[in-house]
């Protein structure tokens, strides 16, 4: 619920949402947007639990703006952005020669949607600290000396430095994981997968 559109992102707004997933995964489609989903949903075997984790990240972002440790921005990253790598496998599919498992295939796929949520974070700090949002583990904020009022001030030491790094380190380790699944992926699928992770 970050974004230009934030503002108009309420509980009764996400209810909402969550009706029209179950209508349009019903084939009871609301609008043109709905029937485009609508669409996919016929045509590949598309889940409806990572769109409704999605809407439950959603919710948890209209109330909560600390992550005590690395386990809660894990779920809070799942919820947003690993969604997203689960609901495109479907669609991408699964090469008919890959000898990985299926369950490597999604991990892979949620590997990457974390790594780029971690990457969102380590990008808008500045952005997200003046909406009074801190996506940083605050244990491990805690353990490199640092604090909200750091964050807040946008104060660039060489702990803050240090931290960094090591935040940094980790969303590589998603990238990496991430990577194995790529040549899984069904051969027209793989180019704009690998461009994502590449680029991001």
């Amino acid at each position: 619920v970050d974004g230009p559109n934030a503002s108009h992102m309420t509980p009764t707004a996400l209810d909402r949402w969550q009706n029209r997933l179950e209508d349009l995964f019903n084939g009871r489609p609301y609008d043109l947007y709905d029937a485009a989903l609508s669409d996919t949903v016929s045509k590949f075997p598309v889940d409806i639990q990572p769109f409704k984790a999605m809407v439950d990240g959603m919710r948890m972002d209209l109330w909560k703006s600390r992550y005590n440790n690395f386990d809660e921005l894990y779920l809070y990253c799942y919820y947003v952005a690993g969604t997203v790598g689960l609901m495109s496998v479907p669609v991408m599919g699964i090469a008919p020669d890959s000898k990985a498992s299926t369950e490597s295939v999604y991990n892979a796929a949620l590997a990457l949607g974390i790594a780029n949520q971690l990457t969102n974070i380590l990008r808008d700090v500045g952005e997200d600290a003046r909406r009074g949002r801190i996506y940083l583990p605050q244990d491990e904020l805690a353990q490199a000396g640092l604090s909200d009022d750091d964050i807040f001030k946008g104060r660039v030491t060489d702990k803050w430095r240090s931290f960094m790094k090591g935040q940094i380190r980790r969303a590589r380790m998603f990238f990496e994981e991430a990577e194995k699944g790529i040549y899984e992926l069904n051969s027209a699928s793989r180019w704009p997968v690998l461009a994502s992770l590449l680029l991001y």
